[in-house]
């Protein structure tokens, strides 16, 4: 199995179908902070949903369309990092990120995204890395900053949270400028 040395007690591994149960503990822990945020979130609430959820990564991965990784700090899951939506005629991809308050002011999801985004650059010949957040989450666009990544735009009520349309920031690196988050 392979696994990325955080620093500070915390990995960065493969999070996979089988792997639901404890990924369902760990979304019960996080849904309060990561509901609003991540769509899957709110969705991701019994032993099937967690596992169709892992699943439905895993399929992307399979497809050379996507991939989840986890987070584990002091080996309890705590938050992890995707990417998805890959347009292979584009060689364009979207990341995103959650954590749970436990993972929290340790630049976790910051180390963790560069490691993702990089190997996306590297290893996949990715162009163009997108983030999309609120713009009410403050969090996760100050990792879009610390990433180097540049806002584009913003996408008038395009994400849609418990019967509301909220905007979406939209922050993007391309491989020619990427210097690995630093």
């Amino acid at each position: 199995m392979f696994k990325v040395d955080l620093g500070g007690g915390a990995e960065l591994r493969p999070l996979e179908p089988w792997q639901a149960e404890e990924f369902l503990a760990h979304m019960d822990r996080a849904r309060p902070f990561v509901d609003p945020w991540i769509a899957w979130a709110g969705r991701s609430t019994t032993l099937a949903t967690a596992t169709e959820t892992l699943q439905r990564y895993a399929d992307l991965q399979a497809r050379g369309e996507g991939r989840i990784l986890g987070i584990w700090l002091d080996d309890v899951l705590v938050g992890g990092v995707m990417a998805f939506n890959h347009d292979a005629h584009a060689d364009a991809c979207e990341v995103g990120c959650w954590l749970e308050e436990a993972g929290t002011g340790r630049g976790l999801i910051t180390r963790a995204s560069a490691r993702l985004i990089d190997w996306l650059f590297t290893e996949r010949s990715i162009h163009r890395v997108e983030w999309r957040c609120r713009p009410d989450n403050v969090a996760s666009s100050n990792v879009a900053r610390r990433l180097g990544m540049t806002h584009e735009g913003t996408l008038r009520e395009s994400f849609p949270w418990q019967g509301v349309r909220h905007d979406s920031e939209v922050w993007a690196v391309l491989a020619p400028e990427w210097s690995g988050g630093k």
